[in-house]
């Protein structure tokens, strides 16, 4: 294995050789499928479908993905301080 090839299992790594410009390519990309579904969903409260384990709602997941969403911002803000010693306050 490659020095930053994810292992299997490891979903989410991404290579050394990955540049800035492809990683939010690739999150736009994952943006624009994730509208396409939505844009076909027309109740919110419907179940996700998960064969075999209770579903949560098209609502839950959502949530979830916007606190997701919000707590990856914090930790790269983080990070940044960490780089620049900039707080923005």
């Amino acid at each position: 294995m490659e020095r930053g090839e994810a292992s299997e299992g490891e979903e989410g790594h991404v290579r050394d050789a990955v540049g800035v410009g492809e990683i939010v390519a690739r999150y736009r990309e994952a943006v624009e499928r994730a509208n396409e579904v939505l844009d076909g969903c027309a109740d919110l409260g419907a179940p996700l479908p998960q064969p075999g384990r209770p579903a949560p709602s098209v609502r839950w997941a959502l949530t979830h993905m916007i606190e997701e969403t919000g707590r990856h911002a914090g930790h790269a803000d983080i990070l940044r301080e960490q780089i620049d010693g900039a707080t923005d306050r």
